[in-house]
């Protein structure tokens, strides 16, 4: 159990026996002006009569004491006891929303201090059913991600499953939240918000801070396309055109898709991935990077726009060139810091 919900079970217990005790005090004190006073005096002028001493409000007395010494020292007793027992209960009160405040202030401070310290990370801003495809996939590749929604709920629904996630709560089409998210030291954003226009203002706000920020677009309407790649987006991906495509191709090559599938969003370990070469490296061979040792089958090599399939361990890479190998995200870590001269 963390630390916030122990404080907060412990403010509960504390608020359950203390009123517990006044639910005690208030029926002795009722009961017992009741004897004192004799019948003559209600159940409803007893209660009162306990009720203005513990509350210390001091009217007149409704049950008149004044010849019996035995129902002033009563009095007393109920007074000490209900009194102490009230204030308990509202202190008790007070420290629940006090620590509710300062922890909250204080996951939310140590939310930011961990944001802060992200480099080369990923925003995914909206966290429906297909940011949450994306947040998930990032994190089984070993990738870095900050998720942003203004819906809280989804978010909520997010860390039920993923309680380790960096998250903020607020627009993502607001320059100030994509600042806090990192965008200038992100290496890429989601805009996979519902809605195609929030997704169009954030390609465009995080292309007018990052203009180095590749950002991928998700798009409903394919009228929107044209718009939302004006305002930024380097790839758009619209669900209903792709999602026909992947389900013609289910039926006309299932093996294929399969393939693919298992390639790109199974739980398992195995990833088609790329991997940039950099300028360094222009004219090195590749067999220098030694790739069967690194876990990593090298499907192709793309240059210039163009792709050459499995290429011999002779050919010469060029900075830019993309590496499209098939390998686990340790073996893709590996690489990466060989490529980058880390390894």
């Amino acid at each position: 159990m963390k630390l916030a919900e122990l404080a907060s079970s412990r403010v509960y217990r504390s608020f359950a026996w203390s009123s517990a005790v006044m639910v005690l005090v208030m029926l002795t004190g009722t009961l017992g002006y009741h004897i004192i006073g004799g019948p003559q005096y209600s159940w409803i002028d007893c209660f009162y009569m306990t009720f203005i001493t513990v509350a210390t409000i001091g009217f007149n007395e409704v049950v008149d004491l004044s010849r019996s010494p035995a129902g002033r020292l009563f009095t007393v007793f109920i007074a000490i006891l209900g009194i102490g027992t009230l204030t308990y209960m509202l202190s008790t009160v007070t420290a629940f929303i006090l620590e509710g405040d300062i922890n909250e202030a204080w996951r939310r401070k140590k939310m930011q201090n961990k944001i802060a310290k992200l480099k080369d990370h990923y925003i995914v801003c909206g966290i429906g059913r297909v940011g949450s495809n994306v947040a998930h996939e990032l994190e089984m590749t070993g990738r870095h991600c900050v998720i942003v929604d203004q819906n809280f709920q989804n978010i909520e629904s997010y860390l039920s499953r993923h309680p380790e996630q960096l998250y903020l709560h607020g627009d993502a089409t607001d320059n100030d939240i994509l600042l806090a998210a990192g965008v200038k030291r992100a290496r890429g954003i989601f805009a996979v918000a519902t809605d195609d226009s929030q997704n169009l203002v954030i390609s465009l706000s995080a292309k007018q801070i990052n203009p180095e920020l590749r950002v991928v677009a998700r798009c409903h309407d394919v009228k929107n396309v044209e718009k939302t790649r004006r305002a930024g987006a380097d790839e758009i991906v619209s669900p209903d055109f792709t999602g026909g495509l992947r389900i013609v191709s289910a039926m006309v090559r299932p093996h294929v898709v399969s393939f693919l599938d298992d390639m790109l969003k199974s739980d398992g370990n195995l990833r088609m991935e790329e991997v940039v070469v950099p300028t360094g490296f222009s004219g090195k061979l590749l067999a220098m990077f030694n790739l069967a040792s690194r876990d990593c089958i090298l499907l192709a090599v793309r240059h210039e726009g163009k792709w050459v399939f499995n290429p011999v361990m002779q050919h010469i890479v060029n900075g830019g060139d993309v590496l499209m190998v098939m390998t686990t995200p340790p073996g893709r870590i590996r690489l990466e810091q060989l490529i980058q001269g880390v390894g």
